[in-house]
């Protein structure tokens, strides 16, 4: 059982980093193996959109991308951390984000379990996970719990005794579900839009040809 915990903080040692590092220590009581993966000491270049990856599989960017890849694919369960930036997570979760499209392509994440954890001053906790709940569902990825934490100076979160607790214990249901070796149907392999698409021919973007016979 592996646990990968990714930490999306421009800053090394922060708040969503101690949080991360609490779901970890909350999996590893399960028995699990983990890894802590940040984001700050890495260089990850924006997706440029060439949809290559949707012939190839894989994305022609090279950087450190490449690297998480294999990470990600060998993960049973994988903790997404990241600070509240603007009502949303950092541009450095996004790029991580848009750049698993080339995972998405072949289905390489999908029935993995993931969870969310964010650290907000005030608001945004919600809308960092409205997002990453998509991501999830169009990856086919389990989904846990969502834990949020408030904090504005590095450190201040271990004050926040719920977000300390709750993390641990995310860490804990990870393992839990993925014990259970939950999956979607191999029906239905991909997301929804997709497979309407593959097995009708009939596309989901308004501007082609949704709306056709």
């Amino acid at each position: 059982m592996k646990v990968l915990g990714i930490v999306c903080s421009p800053r090394k040692g922060g708040n969503t980093e101690i949080l991360v590092q609490e779901a970890l220590a909350g999996a590893q009581t399960r028995g699990a193996e983990t890894e802590l993966l940040t984001i700050w000491d890495k260089n990850i270049k924006p997706c440029d959109g060439c949809l290559s990856c949707e012939k190839t599989g894989e994305c022609h960017i090279k950087d450190d991308v490449q690297e998480i890849y294999p990470k990600l694919i060998a993960a049973d369960g994988i903790v997404w951390g990241t600070p509240v930036y603007f009502w949303s997570v950092t541009a450095q979760a996004k790029m991580l984000i848009d750049r698993s499209y080339a995972l998405y392509t072949n289905n390489r994440l999908s029935s993995k379990v993931s969870g969310v954890i964010s650290v907000g001053a005030s608001l945004g906790n919600v809308a960092v996970w409205n997002l990453f709940n998509t991501f999830f569902s169009v990856h086919h990825m389990l989904s846990t719990d969502f834990v949020y934490g408030y904090a504005r100076n590095k450190g201040g979160i271990r004050k926040d005794k719920h977000a300390m607790k709750a993390s641990a214990e995310l860490g804990r249901q990870m393992v839990s579900i993925a014990e259970r070796k939950f999956k979607y149907p191999e029906e239905y392999d991909v997301a929804l839009y997709r497979f309407v698409k593959r097995e009708y021919g009939t596309a989901n973007c308004v501007g082609r040809d949704r709306f056709t016979d």
